[in-house]
């Protein structure tokens, strides 16, 4: 939340109580894609950049998919009009989530090579970067792998290769951060990072996206 609302929060506990149960029980009866999908297009009213970003990854946490952000953007023109999506847009542009990038909008799901095996130290993690995306992959002992986006799911932040100390990754924007085997969030956040289906042929490791 913004300052602002931190501050009425604190100041007017029960009416700012009652508003935040009020929005979250007006969802009960729609799907947990359409909320947020919902609540980006208000963000995007509102012109609040933070929760646009916020909202637009849960969106996609959640299965929605670049074309239904972007249907729902252009579907909600009579409320928005053009000059606030085309703000949204930029942002979108800023953030460069490869989903949305032109050449993969259509995009059927397919396997990516990500690196020779034998390139992976065991008991080590990777940064590696494959096909216009960075990400962290984890070795244990022989093939157990583990394989992440390295965009942060709160903002998707891209996580530098640096971000990583003691097998712990740290997003430098907010300060979310995920155990690097098993990418679950430990601190300040409560999603994990995205995992990618993979597998190993001839020697190589693949990932599915």
């Amino acid at each position: 939340m913004s300052d602002a609302l931190n501050y009425l929060v604190k100041a007017r506990p029960e009416a700012m109580g009652a508003y935040f149960k009020f929005m979250k029980q007006a969802g009960d009866h729609l799907d947990t894609r359409t909320r947020d999908l919902i609540s980006v297009i208000t963000k995007v009213a509102a012109k609040t950049e933070p929760g646009f970003r916020q909202y637009l990854m849960r969106a996609l946490h959640n299965g929605a998919s670049p074309q239904e952000v972007i249907d729902a953007l252009l579907m909600a023109f009579p409320v928005l009009g053009l000059s606030r999506i085309v703000w949204a847009t930029e942002i979108l542009l800023d953030m460069d989530i490869p989903e949305f990038r032109p050449e993969n909008l259509n995009a059927e799901p397919s396997w990516h090579r990500l690196e020779a095996m034998e390139k992976l130290p065991e008991g080590d993690i990777s940064f590696l970067a494959a096909d216009g995306r960075h990400l962290f992959v984890s070795r244990k002992k022989g093939d157990r792998i583990k394989v992440f986006d390295s965009r942060c799911p709160h903002q998707v932040t891209d996580i530098p290769h640096l971000a990583l100390k003691d097998g712990k990754l740290t997003c430098p924007k907010h300060h979310w951060a995920f155990d690097a085997e098993t990418g679950e969030c430990t601190e300040v956040g409560n999603r994990p990072l995205r995992a990618f289906e993979h597998k190993i042929e001839d020697g190589q490791l693949l990932a599915y996206w």
